[in-house]
């Protein structure tokens, strides 16, 4: 475990890499003591200084669910992250890239809620019946410490590499389609880059979520009714760069749009 002023000294350091859009070195390097618990409150220590300055928080996001992104990462624990409502993007915005290192794109499904869930012991039918619908998304990954060798310390304390999410498409009621068949094609620049079926995010993406809680209630923390819920990538990260155009297309859910500049 590490001290309050060593996790004081790492937030710090990430806050000037965000601020600055650089990178620090891997936390794991430099703090091979380091553990899971410590990168959380690395991480809450982001979370509480964004809050103190007014942002406010919409939700989370789960990483790290599918193999496609295990086996991108070399990380096999899911990680999550707090998501603040100025990282939300609509359909068809325009991104200024430079806000961001490391950009990649990835195809994921929302849920947002209609009551809370407070675990420990929720099941995918208590997610479920918690929802008010699911939604089409991109994430937005922007890395902040140092890609190579990356551990989960690592992702966890750079807030689970999140730069922002895109929401667009057509919401839906998740007792009215199978979401484990919701599927996803993505382009840039008119060229088909991936595709992937939402099943791939632990059988169901529900499932992301019923983690999700249960991991929340383990660190004395809940999910609201209101909150977005990223459930985890059923793709692997596609890089995108300034000028690119990102296309990705559900099918009956609809299409998500967005460019970058």
């Amino acid at each position: 475990m590490l001290t309050q002023e060593q996790l004081t000294k790492i937030a710090d350091n990430l806050a000037a890499a965000e601020a600055n859009r650089t990178m620090i070195p891997r936390l794991t390097a430099t703090y091979p003591e380091m553990t899971v618990e410590d990168s959380y409150a690395v991480q809450n220590t982001w979370r509480a200084r964004g809050e103190a300055a007014g942002r406010r928080l919409a939700g989370r996001k789960i990483g790290l669910t599918s193999k496609v992104m295990q086996e991108a990462t070399g990380i096999t624990e899911p990680d999550y992250g707090a998501i603040f409502a100025d990282q939300i993007y609509e359909n068809g915005s325009v991104i200024e890239h430079s806000q961001y290192s490391n950009v990649r794109i990835e195809v994921e499904l929302a849920f947002v809620l209609k009551e809370d869930l407070v675990g420990p012991n929720v099941t995918i039918f208590d997610v479920l019946r918690a929802t008010e619908y699911v939604v089409p998304a991109l994430e937005i990954l922007s890395s902040r410490i140092e890609m190579q060798g990356r551990t989960i310390v690592d992702t966890i304390s750079d807030n689970a590499a999140l730069g922002a999410m895109v929401v667009g498409g057509n919401p839906v009621d998740p007792a009215s389609v199978d979401l484990r068949w919701v599927s996803a094609l993505l382009y840039r620049n008119e060229t088909i880059e991936d595709t992937g079926v939402a099943a791939a995010v632990l059988n169901h993406p529900a499932n992301g979520v019923v983690w999700l809680v249960n991991k929340l209630a383990a660190h004395g923390d809940s999910l609201k009714a209101g909150e977005i819920i990223l459930a985890g990538s059923f793709t692997k990260p596609m890089w995108v760069h300034p000028g690119d155009t990102v296309h990705a297309d559900y099918g009956d859910l609809g299409a998500i749009t967005c460019r970058f500049v």
